[in-house]
């Protein structure tokens, strides 16, 4: 259920409506495990996720309550150690931007299993990706990567891999 002004309108304890709202980092924590799964193709696709807004594409995080319900959008963090990759996939159902806040990320736009353009992000730097194009993540720095995952809708469709993709087949089993 999304968030709600049902408190705010009715006069109940603005302080507590107020905390209602809120999602601390120190309250968040990485979740190895939702992505683990992508494993199963290398151990380069070990990624966390942590979750602030909704539960994301890769995962049915509902019953933690530390996640901000979801109304129009998702928005975690992930973190890529030193190598880690998201592979090749493709949102078919909504737009995807990626925002750095600590070290780089290499960006890939792909175009069939033949053409892909790579662009490195830095510090505050933010690429958004339309719905049904295809792209990759990689984390080529020698320190970890940190950046937020806006996905705008509430609950967006799983994924899909492309056939060149090292996750095409692979199942959350």
């Amino acid at each position: 259920m999304p968030l709600t002004t049902d408190e705010y309108d009715n006069g109940s304890d603005l302080a507590k409506y107020t905390d209602s709202l809120i999602a601390t980092k120190a309250s968040r924590e990485p979740d190895w495990g939702t992505l683990s799964f992508q494993e199963k193709a290398g151990p380069q696709y070990k990624r966390a996720q942590i979750r602030y807004v909704g539960s994301g594409a890769t995962g049915n995080h509902e019953d933690d309550g530390r996640i901000l319900p979801s109304g129009g959008f998702t928005f975690s963090n992930m973190l890529l150690p030193p190598g880690a990759e998201g592979p090749a996939h493709t949102h078919h159902d909504v737009e995807e931007a990626f925002f750095v806040l600590e070290g780089q990320v290499r960006v890939g736009i792909h175009r069939g299993p033949d053409e892909t353009e790579y662009r490195t992000l830095g510090y505050r730097d933010m690429i958004v990706v339309p719905a049904g194009v295809t792209r990759s993540l990689k984390n080529e720095g020698d320190t970890d990567a940190l950046f937020c995952v806006i996905i705008g809708t509430q609950k967006p469709q799983v994924p899909t891999y492309p056939e060149y993709s090292p996750l095409y087949g692979v199942t959350r089993d």
